[in-house]
């Protein structure tokens, strides 16, 4: 089996033309043939826009980056207080309607859509055998980005099987968001149906993957009897497992443990030299491990970085005694520089902690290009203690509450963590709702999750400084899409 391959090759880009690129509006400015003649007439061509599609998943690094640092997990951190502006808003909750990484996750996502549509734009082109595993990924993929776009900034406009083109922008509205989840309900549903659990190539969507993101769909709509169902199917059924093994286990996140048997979806980056700084979703390595690496770092194991991201203490707090994965997800680099000798530099609102889980790592001598925007790390998105959890939750908080089985899974999750049974929880109700989010903290943290967690289970204004209920559950729509729309959009409240 082997990864697979993301690249996007320059004739792909002429035909697909739904790259973001640098240029300021959701939709392309330069459109593709209104009709399909010059393509999709060959098996090919559909599998070359379907790489196409994937290739906007490695842009979701800024997604992760940024999820993290808006929460209560980590501070932006960088060389100073000016680095990288809009991430220091971000995480000061000061963030603006003019906020270039914001734009950047809109642009980028509303490119993935976009690459999803052209395909299912032009699905009935022509019949061949394996065409509807095509179409499955497309619509898992074109739900991945709106799921991602309606996080973020909640009514987005919806295109469904046709692209949003330049000029779209004046006629198209905002779509309630939940409309835009009914329609990833459907994508989902669809994809769950038709694709394998298995792929025999790694890296492709599964019928697990939309399992589980159709059941977290589910659980920010607080439809949690759906969520138990579809979860549960998925854990009884499906071909994953947690990894138990020590060794594997405290190195799940190094390179030799991508795609594991506990990765349900995976993003997956590789070495190969992209763009650069000009073009950052052009680099087929993820950025965000770069961004989160020590700076000025001189010793084993890892590379230096740029020193963002860093942990709080109270994340480190809020590790229980005997708790493994705090050596899995923390990196105390003062411990580690008089273990090893290692050597580093302070940067901004240094803390001494780093996230390891997204760590640069000692590259490989094929390593190509800024290694700090090249690094191979795979993220994990969706990781099967992440589904035990969310079905825990699921069961927990359903009509009819089931708080054995919602513990039971809890409890497979907590005794990989220490080691035993005896830091099992029995809690019931609430309490146990209370015990599942504490879980969901520590097993997730570095992972980009927190921030949305706090935000639909209404605790993100008590977590999170500067937290403004009413407004900042969503960030602002980029100002430069609302004055292309002719100022037809309302801002989100507040912005």
């Amino acid at each position: 089996m082997k990864k697979i391959n993301i690249k996007i090759y320059t004739v792909l880009i002429l035909l697909v033309t739904i790259s973001y690129s640098c240029s300021d509006d959701f939709v392309d400015v330069k459109s593709p043939s209104d009709n399909s003649e010059d393509f999709f007439n060959t098996q090919e061509d559909y599998e070359n826009a379907l790489i196409g599609a994937y290739d906007l998943l490695q842009t979701t690094y800024l997604n992760v980056l940024l999820g993290e640092i808006a929460s209560d997990n980590t501070l932006a951190g960088g060389e100073s207080a000016t680095d990288v502006l809009g991430i220091q808003e971000v995480d000061d909750m000061t963030h603006t309607p003019l906020n270039a990484q914001l734009r950047d996750i809109w642009g980028w996502m509303f490119s993935g859509v976009n690459r999803a549509n052209y395909i299912l734009e032009f699905q009935d082109n022509i019949d061949f055998s394996g065409k509807d595993q095509i179409i499955a990924q497309a619509r898992f993929l074109r739900a991945y980005y709106y799921f991602e776009l309606v996080k973020w900034f909640g009514d987005v406009p919806l295109a469904v099987d046709k692209r949003l083109l330049f000029g779209d922008q004046f006629e198209v509205d905002r779509t309630p968001k939940a409309e835009i989840y009914e329609q990833i309900e459907k994508d989902l549903m669809f994809a769950a149906a038709t694709l394998p659990y298995i792929q025999a190539e790694t890296g492709r969507i599964t019928k697990g993957a939309a399992q589980a993101l159709l059941g977290k769909a589910y659980l920010y709509q607080n439809k949690f009897d759906k969520a138990a169902d579809v979860l549960e199917d998925l854990i009884s059924n499906g071909p994953h497992a947690l990894v138990t093994d020590a060794t594997k286990f405290m190195n799940l996140f190094e390179n030799e443990n991508e795609n594991s048997i506990e990765s349900v979806f995976e993003v997956q980056y590789t070495e190969t030299q992209g763009a650069g700084f000009g073009c950052l979703q052009c680099s087929e390595g993820n950025v965000a491990v770069g961004f989160s690496g020590v700076r000025g770092y001189n010793g084993p194991d890892f590379s230096s970085g740029f020193s963002f991201n860093v942990p709080v203490q109270e994340l480190v707090d809020a590790f229980e005694m005997g708790d493994r994965r705090i050596d899995i997800t923390i990196l105390d680099i003062e411990a580690w520089s008089q273990q090893t000798g290692a050597t580093f530099e302070k940067g901004y609102e240094h803390t001494g902690y780093f996230n390891r889980k997204y760590l640069p790592r000692t590259r490989s001598a094929e390593a190509q290009g800024d290694r700090n925007l090249t690094n191979p790390n795979n993220y994990r998105a969706i990781r099967f203690s992440d589904v035990l959890l969310m079905a825990a939750e699921a069961f927990n908080k359903s009509t009819t509450p089931n708080d054995v089985k919602a513990q039971g899974y809890l409890n497979l999750v907590r005794q990989r963590a220490f080691g035993d049974m005896l830091h099992n929880v029995s809690s019931t109700g609430a309490n146990l709702t209370e015990d599942i989010y504490k879980e969901r903290r520590v097993e997730l943290a570095g992972e980009g999750h927190r921030f949305f967690d706090l935000v639909r289970t209404g605790r993100a204004a008590q977590e999170i400084n500067g937290f403004v209920t009413g407004k900042h559950e969503v960030f602002p729509i980029p100002a430069i899409e609302i004055q292309l729309a002719g100022n037809r959009w309302a801002q989100n409240p507040n912005y």
